[in-house]
This record gives C-alpha cells, structure tokens and sequence, in this order.
C-alpha cells in the first residue's frame, strides 16, 4: 500500500511534468485544477503576467452547493466558464495538476466545455 508521502511526491512529479509543457499566455490562459479530500478549485490563469482571471470553487462559504461530489464538479466547471467568458477568455490551455484525467477533473472539464469553454 502506498503511503500517503508518496502517493503526494507522484502527484507532485506528474504535476512538474505537465507545468513544463503547459503554460498560460494572453491569448490562451490555463485553466488549473486543484483538489483536496473535500472541496475541488479552479483558477483561469495568465502566466505572462502572473494574473489570475477567473476563479471557482466547491467550499460553500464561496458559493458551492451542497450534494454529491460529481455535482460539485460539474458546478465548478460550468461556474468556472461563466466567469471566464465574462472576461473575454474562449479559449484555454487545460492544467489537471498532476491528477489524473478521470472521476472529479473529467466532469470538470466536461463541464467547462459545455459551458462554452475550448480546451
């Protein structure tokens, strides 16, 4: 069984490897996906400028709703591209943060695309 440290130092390598490939410009900003044991975050960010443009996230003191974790990605992925599209942004680079493509981040991603976001 995995420990808990190393289980982290995978994500944390995964995550280096993508952040080399995967940078946010003017044109295409990144789209980051963070998630912890409970709650499940996503920022719209420009790295040429170090400007985060849009946020969204899961924690219900910040505008998350309650229910099962799959909705709660669902609604950060839809809220994240209102957001995004209010500012003028259409089109993304997608960042999963070194988790993998599957379960809550796919449903998020899925979502932000529904939600008119191209990625």
């Amino acid at each position: 069984m995995k420990s808990a440290r190393h289980a982290s130092n995978t994500r944390e390598r995964r995550r280096a490897r993508i952040r080399a490939r995967v940078a946010g410009t003017s044109e295409r900003p990144r789209l980051a996906v963070f998630k912890s044991n409970r709650y499940l975050y996503a920022q719209v960010i420009d790295d040429a400028k170090g400007v985060t443009l849009a946020h969204a996230t899961s924690l219900p003191a910040k505008g998350g709703k309650k229910g099962s974790a799959t909705e709660a990605a669902t609604a950060v992925g839809a809220a994240i591209a209102k957001e995004a599209l209010a500012k003028g942004v259409k089109q993304v680079v997608f960042d999963r943060g070194g988790f993998l493509y599957t379960g809550k981040v796919k449903l998020l991603a899925e979502a932000a695309r529904a939600g008119g976001l191209a990625f």
